[in-house]
């Protein structure tokens, strides 16, 4: 990443966000210290703790690096659809800027009790697997799209499960995640047109599930 950025002429309006994966604590002040040399930072947006993993350690860790100013926002991840519970309860009782987890049409658990605390305690959301690696647009491959998904400028099935996505009122981003610059700009689209509201939503779902 430090190599891309450093490529870049322009970064303005750029987020810089990477994640602490270890059961250590020792050994994730290292990563910390290996991202800021590595990523050529003097200052991160966002630092996470990766699928929980001993986070009540690195949060305080990340706690003394946003006091430093060395960090602006720190956060908690998961995945797979996995402990959310245990997600909830630190979102319920520490003090996170943050939280990253599964939601698509077809994983929707976060809507029952992480997107609505999120939204009330103020938590921004990043989504991850939003079209579950492939699986979904794979599955939909082939099938058509409905007359109306024009309306909200939907070409294909990946901007179709993106829209759904991002336009839940608590969702901050999500990192649908490629390799493929075409596919990025189609990503990128989605925010170029209207978003669908709730009753909307309850359409697209709906059309999903008669597929």
């Amino acid at each position: 990443m430090g190599y891309s950025l450093a490529k870049l002429s322009n970064t303005q309006g750029m987020l810089s966000a990477t994640k602490i994966w270890t059961s250590s604590k020792d050994e994730g002040r290292s990563q910390i210290n290996d991202s800021f040399r590595l990523w050529g930072l003097k200052k991160f947006d966002l630092f996470q703790v990766h699928k929980l993993l001993n986070w009540e350690e690195h949060l305080d860790t990340l706690r003394e690096r946003r006091a430093a100013g060395q960090i602006r926002y720190i956060g908690i991840t998961t995945s797979h659809g996995s402990r959310h519970s245990e997600m909830a309860r630190t979102m319920e009782t520490q003090d996170i800027d943050f939280v990253q987890f599964t939601y698509n049409v077809e994983d929707r658990d976060a809507e029952d009790r992480l997107l609505p605390l999120a939204a009330d305690k103020g938590i921004a959301v990043i989504i991850n697997r939003p079209f579950q690696r492939g699986t979904l647009t794979n599955r939909f491959e082939g099938k058509p799209l409905p007359t109306w998904a024009s309306e909200y400028g939907i070409t294909s099935w990946a901007q179709y499960l993106l829209k759904f996505v991002v336009s839940h009122p608590a969702v901050t981003c999500a990192i649908p995640a490629t390799s493929k610059v075409e596919h990025m700009k189609e990503n990128m689209n989605v925010l170029q047109t209207r978003l669908p509201d709730i009753k909307d939503r309850q359409r697209m779902l709906d059309y999903v599930q008669s597929l």
